[in-house]
Parts: C-alpha cells; sequence; structure tokens
C-alpha cells in the first residue's frame, strides 16, 4: 500500500510542472518502513475520517497517509482512514472541537492551540527551550510528555502520539530581520505577525515589540496577501507547502520554538473501536509518528533552500543575534513558567542539556 503516499507526490509535481514550475516540490524523502505485525481479528468495517491542516505535499499528510496504509494491512482493509488535508475541515481548534462531539473522529493539530486541554503542553512553547532536534525528540519521548498526553482523559479527546511539527521560523514582507529592533521596528510600527491562539506565543512576539494577531492557519495566505497582517511564523516545510513564499518576502531562520503534532482520536470514535482495533490504531500512530519526524528532518533545511530558489531572501542567525532574541523574551520565562510549572520547565531544561553532552 505505500503507492499511495507517492502518488500524492507524483501529482503534487504534475500540477507544479504543468502551470511551467520546474522547481522541485519534495525532496528524496525516505519510503516509509515496511508494515510489520500480524492481521488483526474481524471486528466490523470502520471508517475514520482524518482532517488535516497542512497540504498533501506535507510530512503531516505523508505520515498520515501511512498510517492509513498500516491499518489497512493490518486489518485486511477493515478499517479505512479517509484524509482532508488542507484545513478542509477546520482549523485546529475547530477539529479539535469535532472531536469532542463527535463529528470528526481523528486530527492532528499542533500543540499549541491544545495548550487549553492540557496547560503544561505550553512547556512545548517557551522559546528557545529545546534548541535541537534530539532534544525536542527526547522531551517527546518522556514520561512527562507521556503524562501529557494521558492528561487528555475526560476531555473527549484521546491523545495518541506526538510528533514534529518543527522550529519556527519568522517571515515577513517588510523587511529583513536580523534582531529584535527589526522586529520592533526601530523608528516605525513593529511588524505585524500572525500567531497561533495560544498566550505564550503572543507573549513571545509582544515582548519581541511586534503586534501579534491571532488567527486561524486557512486564513493566513489570505490575510497575508491583503496586508492584513506583514508575517507568521512556521517551520520552513510548512511555509514552502502552503506558499507563503508568494506573499512573503523574508525569511529569519530564528528556530525560536519547537512545535509538536499530536496525532488524536475522538473519544467516542475510541470507545466504539474492539480493543484489538484500538491496540492497532495506537501501535499504528506511534510508527507513523516516527515516520513523520524522519520526514520533517529530511524536509527542513530542502525546504529552506527551496524557498531561497523562489526569491525568500532568508537571513540566516549567527549565535550572537540568536542571543539577543533569547535576551529579549526572557519576560516570558518569567511570566510563564510559574504557570506552566516550574518543575516541568527544569525537567526540560535537563533533557536539552543532557542531549548536548551525549
Amino acid at each position: 500500500m505505500h503507492h499511495l503516499w507517492k502518488r500524492t507526490l507524483l501529482m503534487t509535481g504534475a500540477t507544479l510542472l504543468s502551470s511551467g514550475i520546474a522547481y522541485a516540490q519534495t525532496p528524496d524523502l525516505s519510503d516509509p518502513p515496511e508494515i510489520e505485525g500480524g492481521t488483526v481479528g474481524d471486528h466490523g468495517s470502520v471508517t475514520l475520517r482524518m482532517g488535516l491542516g497542512l497540504a498533501e505535499s506535507s510530512p503531516q499528510y505523508i505520515s498520515s497517509q501511512y498510517f492509513a496504509d498500516i491499518l489497512d494491512q493490518r486489518s485486511e482493509g477493515r478499517i479505512s482512514v479517509n484524509i482532508f488535508p488542507n484545513s478542509q475541515l477546520g482549523d485546529d481548534v475547530q477539529m479539535m472541537e469535532m472531536l469532542q462531539t463527535g463529528t470528526l473522529d481523528m486530527t492532528y493539530p499542533s500543540s499549541s492551540p491544545a495548550t487549553g486541554y492540557v496547560e503544561e503542553l505550553a512547556v512545548f512553547d517557551l522559546p528557545f527551550l529545546l534548541p535541537t532536534r534530539e532534544a525536542a525528540i527526547k522531551a517527546m519521548r518522556s514520561d512527562a510528555a507521556q503524562e501529557m498526553l494521558d492528561a487528555f482523559d475526560g476531555s473527549g479527546l484521546k491523545a495518541l502520539a506526538f510528533s514534529e511539527n518543527g522550529f519556527r521560523q519568522l517571515s515577513n514582507s517588510a523587511r529583513e530581520v536580523a534582531s529584535p529592533e527589526d522586529v520592533a521596528g526601530l523608528d516605525v510600527r513593529g511588524l505585524s505577525i500572525r500567531t497561533m491562539e495560544n498566550p505564550v506565543h503572543l507573549a513571545i512576539w509582544e515582548a519581541l515589540g511586534a503586534n501579534p494577531t491571532p488567527m486561524a492557519f486557512g486564513e493566513l495566505f489570505s490575510a497575508m496577501e491583503q496586508g492584513v497582517v506583514d508575517g507568521q511564523e512556521n517551520p520552513w516545510s510548512t511555509i514552502l507547502t502552503s506558499n507563503f513564499y508568494e506573499v512573503q518576502d523574508y525569511g529569519s531562520e530564528t528556530r525560536h520554538v519547537y512545535t509538536p503534532f499530536i496525532k488524536m482520536i475522538s473519544q467516542r470514535t475510541w470507545d466504539r473501536l474492539d480493543p484489538e482495533y484500538q491496540e492497532l490504531v495506537q501501535e499504528a500512530a506511534l510508527q507513523a509518528a516516527d515516520y513523520e519526524i524522519q520526514l520533517s528532518s529530511e524536509y527542513d533545511d530542502w525546504a529552506r533552500d527551496q524557498l531561497e530558489e523562489r526569491g525568500m531572501q532568508i537571513t540566516r542567525l549567527n549565535d550572537e543575534q540568536i542571543a539577543a532574541f533569547q535576551e529579549a523574551v526572557q519576560p516570558v520565562y518569567e511570566e510563564w513558567a510559574p504557570r506552566i510549572g516550574e518543575d516541568l520547565v527544569a525537567e526540560f531544561q535537563e533533557i536539552a542539556e543532557s542531549t548536548m553532552t551525549e
């Protein structure tokens, strides 16, 4: 069943070529791992509807197809997954609400809008807390992270696995940004930056002197095109696959926050599944999460280089420049570390430090 994801990439590339665009749409991505494990018993046919925020060429979508392949193969076709990308069914907040009411079976939101259900997730939103992918993966696989997934119990949502959204980078249409002063604008207005609906993200950009504007992801492209906001912050892969380079001239490699995705299923849907199907869905979610992290790591630098080929001017910040941003956002820690939990923040800091010495 691995042909599904390959077909999606070929179709996407064909669309670009037919439009006269010669850019490569995807890097040389790793094939999905072979599907292992025996088939489960016959507990009836199930069709799961999964809503995603990102495009068909994104690691989020490709790994979700792998998730669907696992379920299909190991259930001998009795469990199928229909995937709806590009925020077709709503933004992250709306789709999580749909899971609660049972009108949608699965979604794959960023952790940031999910802090309304589990406040401890906001630890991932603290700026510059996880400096490397190794640190982020170790944090996502920690006991503390599992406790956050378990804390969704009783919310109407069942959280299955963390995976990678990625390091968030700044883009804008107004000017090059190499310092906090560039964000604040010196003698002109601060940049208006779209953020997720998350108070820690608002605090970050307020500390940098910007005008943060919470907005649903599905509304973002048109808002930038119309000049409602100057810019936004997302991983390079999201900026590329969402075609933001068409309305954003400048990018800055700030890596200011590492954001996970969380694969979720409606508790109502989960409770209707036979226990053997539940176990299979959980296993498939973890396997697909590992594959998504691998795809994201392969995509990241390639996506940045592709954005430059498409005309975006990208500023790679050096250590001294990053330190200036870190100093500027210290008030965010002073405000939010006590609310999130000093012990949890310290644990994540220790995880990050441990990966630097390994």
